[in-house]
Formats: structure tokens, C-alpha cells, sequence
């Protein structure tokens, strides 16, 4: 009797742990900084312009990103040592408090509320989006932005679970 109530726990865990899984709509795990610059054209630089949101004015780099949007559109991330990689202000956040994230799906964009950036580059987001997003999102892209301002991108997600 112990060991099927054992295995009956056992069977019990492994299905909420796998329904906690199913309820992750997409995950991203690492990021990127921005390079503002995407390129030249007839001897002009062109912004690393992404679906519409202007980059941050100099390259920024980011240390760690682990973001999972769930089903019922809650957003949960955590950044670290988001810094700017150029300029004068070199290794620090600049004059950006706070940043916001925001997931597109087909291009159209959900955002979260805004989270504060410390001096460290380190910030957590754990909010509701603007608007719940589709199931499945295709084409997801998470950008980490600018709260205020012109609402640039300083990162992107890389989309994966964890390593």
C-alpha cells in the first residue's frame, strides 16, 4: 500500500510539472545587445531598426536574460548587466532608470509594465502584458526597451528554454 501511494505521488508531481510546463507560450533564454548600426547604404548608417522600435543611440551589452511569457499573458524576466558598450558612458546604465519588455507575436507587440534598472545593468519584470497574446505566437521576438523617452531597444531575447 506504501509503495503505490508513493507511485501514486510520484505520477501526481510528474503531471503538475508538466502541465506547469504547458502553460509557458514561449521562452527565452540569453540575450543580445544592440549594435544601433545595421549597416551602410549609399554611404549613410542605417538603424538597426526592429518591427518599428528605433535602437538605443550607442551599442549596449547584456550579461544574462531569462524571460517565459505564460498563456494567460503574465511576463516574467530578469536581465543582468544591461550596460552600455560605447561612448563615454561606457559600462554604465547612462541616464535609463527603467526598462520595459516587449513580446511581439506576427509582429504585433505586447508590453509589460516597467521595472526598475539598477546602477549594475540588473532589472526583473513580473507583470501582465498590454494584451493577451496569441496561442501559438509565432514569430516571437522579446524586446528589452526603453521606459520613457522614444521607447528604444537596448536587448533581445534568444528564444529557448533553459540550458
Amino acid at each position: 500500500m506504501k509503495r503505490t501511494l508513493s507511485g501514486l505521488a510520484l505520477a501526481a508531481a510528474s503531471l503538475l510539472a508538466h502541465a506547469a510546463s504547458d502553460d509557458n507560450l514561449v521562452q527565452f533564454n540569453r540575450g543580445i545587445g544592440v549594435d544601433p548600426v545595421a549597416g551602410i547604404a549609399n554611404g549613410a548608417p542605417v538603424l538597426n531598426t526592429v518591427l518599428g522600435v528605433p535602437p538605443g543611440g550607442r551599442p549596449w551589452v547584456i550579461r544574462k536574460l531569462k524571460a517565459s511569457v505564460s498563456t494567460q499573458g503574465t511576463l516574467s524576466v530578469r536581465g543582468a548587466g544591461l550596460l552600455l558598450a560605447g561612448g563615454d558612458g561606457i559600462g554604465t546604465r547612462a541616464t535609463i532608470t527603467q526598462v520595459v519588455a516587449t513580446l511581439f507575436c506576427g509582429g504585433v507587440p505586447f508590453t509589460s509594465a516597467a521595472g526598475d534598472l539598477d546602477t549594475a545593468g540588473n532589472f526583473s519584470i513580473r507583470s501582465a502584458l498590454s494584451a493577451m497574446p496569441p496561442n501559438p505566437c509565432s514569430a516571437p521576438v522579446l524586446l528589452i526597451r526603453n521606459a520613457a523617452g522614444n521607447n528604444a531597444w537596448f536587448a533581445a531575447g534568444i528564444v529557448g528554454d533553459d540550458d
